[in-house]
């Protein structure tokens, strides 16, 4: 998806949950600040690792199972906070799309292993961006749901998982296969407001469908 399709949808979302542009935009200046010294990649360096199918990973209650039911198949990309859950199941990710939340510790390793990191800015993940995106070792790509930039890009979504599907659309790929996505029943986390949380995986929703992914 380019800016320009997303855009309205980002001036709703902003409308919707009462966000502050200003603040989206200022969270991209410390990410760029803090990963001055990291390994900065474009989009199209890692698009070149999609395949004709990919499966994007997201952290719903429902990922185990979907995985013993249906596999993973073709280029794996992980929502941040299900990069340990995947890893246990005996996968790698290929590339990870995070704004720092959830467990960091087997996303930082996955990065050392060689994936890739879309490490995202939004208003509200300023320390988490200061405490932990100068920590990843491997290839990494800058990204906002604001205006993109010449090194910070927008593929479009709004969490981790749909931001993952938008990438891949972007770039082409007709199949794309999703585990571990229910827009109705959040993964439990600590300090997360299961309310806030069922409101942006409607977004989600309504994100994919307007891509026409379900």
């Amino acid at each position: 998806m380019d800016f320009r399709r997303w855009e309205p949808l980002y001036e709703q979302i902003l409308e919707d949950f009462g966000f502050d542009r200003y603040d989206d935009e200022n969270s991209v200046r410390i990410l760029e600040a803090v990963t001055v010294n990291s390994d900065l990649r474009m989009g199209d360096d890692a698009a070149e690792l999609l395949g004709q199918t990919v499966t994007v990973v997201g952290n719903a209650p429902c990922l185990e199972s979907d995985i013993a039911s249906k596999g993973i198949s073709g280029t794996i990309l992980c929502s941040g906070s299900a990069v340990g859950r995947l890893m246990s199941a005996g996968y790698k990710p290929d590339m990870i799309f995070t704004d720092l939340d959830g467990d960091i510790a087997p996303q930082i390793e996955a990065s050392s292993m060689g994936a890739f990191t879309f490490i995202h800015a939004h208003g509200d993940n300023q320390d988490l961006i200061m405490r932990y995106a100068g920590s990843f070792k491997g290839p990494v790509v800058l990204t906002t749901q604001s205006s993109p930039s010449y090194t910070v890009f927008n593929y479009g979504g709004f969490t981790d998982g749909d931001r993952a599907v938008c990438f891949a659309d972007h770039f082409g790929v007709k199949d794309i296969r999703l585990a571990g996505f229910d827009f109705d029943h959040p993964m439990p986390k600590d300090g997360s407001d299961p309310d806030m949380k069922l409101r942006k995986l409607q977004w989600a929703k309504r994100i994919l469908k307007f891509l026409g992914i379900c």
